[in-house]
């Protein structure tokens, strides 16, 4: 403060300098001007704010106008005016210029945060240098650090002249440590206690026994964003004439402890007595009511007032009344304590959409954008509707970006456009080669060439080489999702895989299995797909001197070629259900799947067995950055015609995709389903289900789209035929896991304790998978 007064002083004193100096001026006609002392200025830009020009005739008062314009630049520091004949000479000595702009010891606080605040304050790179620009950064560089809670911070400029009259300077911060809060008192609280109303603060003391809660960290944004969740506590509680009175933040003289009064008047509990609507509703009265959870005789609450509020509107936006304005007003009975609510409903105009604008979309094709749109060019607007054009588009996987906007439209009260503006991923294809490792195949060699999006048609195709210990695989898939135009996918696939049973921990035998595949999806509704396929199939089994009996008396019962091969015709069907709001890591919605394979008999060789299965998994946002999902699994395979299910088919359980903590494919309920050495060749049924709490990376604010941690609970197992099913035979687990998807593909880490570990069980606690889907 004090160096921004002298500097005021010294400018003011200056200005009065040269305005006495310029009364010594003799008025005369101004033939010439000749500026002089430029660096980097141009002259032109002199003249631009120099209020005289060649020909006019100026006096005392004209210099001390010149002399006040030109310093309100800010681009001088020292301005002469002299008189040489007709010719006015300036001789101006320029202020220097910031040639860089540096920071050190800050960490808080990060070097983009800090840049871009400097720019907000017109101080930064190429910028010209003031002393007192230069204190006002100080002061906000303070005051930021302050609203973090470091009121010990110390903020030290350091300047260096540099050729060219330009200047380095470099902020050195010591931010110090942050002021621990010692008490929290709130004052005039009588509904509910201290220990019911602290528990809504996201501040207050550190508890006892914890050694790293950042409770005690006083921050100015944290404590008002738990004054305004006090505030909806009462308010949501009744107390509709409840105020925070005060709030005092007192510091120590040492800057290291905070102590926090809030005194706060409840006010008296209110209920409602009656709810009503009023105005042009457009629908029956009835059905809005239906859209307000308020009811008569319960406790005020502001949030289920303003629940039926978003209700009403997106009713009413659907209906293409975009601009709705639902307004709950309330009459208060003071004597009886009782409120009355009316929500006037005023609809507007009904709002058209005049042009769908699409922009953004460099390689993908406009047709294949367009035809996920749900909301129509000339068709009144739906908010549902384009919000879920919105949700289509992110779940494509083509765009990293989908922003949706409204603008209203020019000499028009009833007309917007819908535009599209789009960032797209990389979908010139890629080529990919890498190493990985899983806990169930050992070393993995993989190598792939994909393309989601082939020269921006919406088509998808990929070749995929995977090798390991356990399963040698070579694939091609190449999928329309639009082959008709009314939406329905085709997808062609082929594949060979060699797979090894030793390595997975189950019975001694390999299989080879070759096949092609042709299936269809029709959408049946927004929602839900119906799906149905033809899989022709050619397997092998081969046994050695140690594969278990269950696998050669197949082999000797169920094959009619001596090398144990057969031919399977497989036809496939499902009905899908899917409402999640994004493809990775969803945090709403959810996923239903009942899906069947029958194997028919074209031939003497071929099997004829069936395999149903049903799954749903749901995701509950519980707060922004954590979701609940829940996931459950019921499969069961058979053999019709006196036929038999091959043991390649049989359901396996374990591992990180199934049961955590339980090594993979080792689950089985009975003796029928191992063979001599205790290795598991599978079963029949297979019963999963698990929980999870998933959340972003901890300890950062940064928005990660590719990471997230959960805490989870599995519970699983496989039987042999139903009535081998005993609730008790369940395996149990909890721990943590992490899912990272990465350029190499997706990279799975668990650590799973199990729950009611049983004789036999084969467990590991630590199981991961490096670059295998």
């Amino acid at each position: 403060m004090l160096n921004q007064l002298l500097l005021r002083l010294s400018v003011a004193f200056v200005l009065f300098a040269s305005s006495f100096y310029a009364i010594a001026f003799e008025s005369f006609v101004v033939q010439k001007i000749d500026v002089q002392g430029l660096q980097r200025i141009s002259v032109g830009t002199v003249f631009n704010y120099l209020p005289i020009h060649p020909g006019d005739r100026i006096d005392s008062k004209a210099t001390a106008r010149a002399l006040r314009a030109l310093y309100k630049t800010g681009f001088f520091q020292d301005i002469v005016l002299e008189r040489e004949g007709d010719t006015l000479l300036v001789s101006l000595a320029e202020r220097a210029s910031i040639a860089s702009l540096k920071f050190e010891g800050n960490e808080a606080i990060t070097k983009e945060q800090l840049m871009e605040n400097m720019k907000l304050l017109g101080f930064s790179e190429g910028k010209i240098f003031n002393n007192s620009m230069l204190d006002k950064v100080v002061l906000d560089l303070k005051q930021q650090y302050m609203a973090l809670g470091k009121y010990s911070v110390k903020v030290r400029p350091e300047i260096l002249q540099l050729e060219r009259n330009r200047v380095d300077i470099l902020v050195k911060i010591n931010e110090g440590d942050e002021s621990s809060i010692q008490h929290l008192n709130i004052v005039g609280n009588k509904a509910y206690s201290d220990t019911v109303l602290k528990g809504l603060f996201e501040l207050g003391e550190r508890p006892l026994l914890t050694m790293f809660s950042s409770q005690d960290q006083y921050a100015r944004e944290k404590l008002a964003g738990d004054l305004e969740r006090l505030r909806s506590f009462y308010m949501d509680s009744g107390y509709i004439n409840f105020s925070i009175s005060s709030t005092q933040v007192s510091i120590t003289p040492d800057k290291s402890g905070v102590y926090i009064t809030i005194n706060l008047s409840e006010g008296n509990q209110y209920r409602v007595d009656e709810v009503k609507v009023t105005g042009e509703t457009i629908l029956p009265k009835e059905e809005i009511m239906k859209l307000i959870p308020v009811e008569s005789g319960e406790i005020f609450s502001r949030s289920s007032v303003t629940k039926g509020n978003e209700n009403i509107s997106e009713k009413l936006g659907e209906l293409g009344y975009a601009f709705a304005n639902i307004n709950p007003i309330p009459e208060i009975d003071e004597e009886k304590r009782l409120v009355t609510l009316n929500y006037y409903v005023d609809p507007g105009k009904r709002i058209f959409v005049r042009r769908i604008n699409v922009s953004g979309n460099e390689n993908t094709k406009d047709k294949v954008i367009r035809r996920e749109l749900r909301q129509m060019e000339s068709g009144w607007i739906s908010t549902t509707k384009v919000k879920r054009s919105r949700e289509r588009l992110d779940r494509l996987g083509f765009f990293q970006e989908v922003a949706v906007s409204t603008p209203t439209i020019s000499g028009s009260s009833d007309m917007v456009d819908l535009d599209i503006k789009l960032s797209e991923n990389d979908t010139n294809g890629t080529f990919s080669a890498g190493i990985g490792y899983s806990d169930a195949q050992g070393i993995t060699l993989s190598a792939s060439v994909s393309q989601k999006n082939f020269l921006g048609t919406g088509e998808s195709f990929s070749v995929n080489v995977n090798t390991s210990t356990a399963n040698t695989v070579y694939s091609f898939s190449m999928t329309d999702p639009y082959s008709t135009l009314n939406g329905v996918s085709r997808t062609l696939s082929v594949n060979y895989r060699k797979s090894d049973a030793t390595e997975l921990d189950s019975a001694d035998y390999t299989t080879d299995t070759y096949g092609a595949a042709v299936s269809f999806g029709v959408p049946i509704s927004e929602y839900n797909t119906f799906r149905y396929g033809l899989n022709v199939e050619r397997a092998k089994i081969n046994t050695t001197a140690t594969t278990s009996s269950a696998i050669t008396d197949f082999c000797s019962s169920a094959a009619s070629l001596s090398d144990c091969s057969f031919n399977t015709y497989k036809i496939n069907a499902s009905i899908d259900h899917d409402t999640r709001d994004k493809f990775l890591f969803p945090t709403k919605g959810g996923t239903t799947a009942l899906s069947g394979v029958i194997a028919v008999p074209l031939n003497d060789s071929g099997l004829t067995y069936y395999k149903t299965q049903v799954t749903h998994k749901s995701y509950f946002p519980l707060a922004k950055k954590l979701t609940l999902s829940a996931r459950g699994e019921i499969a069961y395979a058979g053999s019709y015609n006196n036929s038999y299910l091959p043991p390649y088919e049989y359901y396996r359980a374990g591992g990180v995709d199934s049961v955590r903590g339980y090594s993979s494919y080792t689950l089985g309920a009975t003796a029928d389903t191992f063979d001599t050495d205790g290795k598991s060749i599978g079963g029949d049924m297979r019963l999963l289900a698990n929980a999870e709490l998933i959340f972003p990376p901890p300890f950062t604010t940064a928005n990660s789209d590719s990471m997230r941690f959960t805490l989870f609970l599995d519970a699983g197992n496989v039987y042999n035929k139903v009535n081998g099913f005993e609730l008790s035979q369940l395996r149990y687990s909890i721990g943590a896991a992490m899912a990272w998807i990465t350029p190499i593909g997706p990279l799975k880490f668990s650590f799973g304790v199990p729950v009611n570990k049983k004789s036999g069980d084969q467990v590991e606690a630590f199981q991961f998978t490096i670059g295998v889907n």
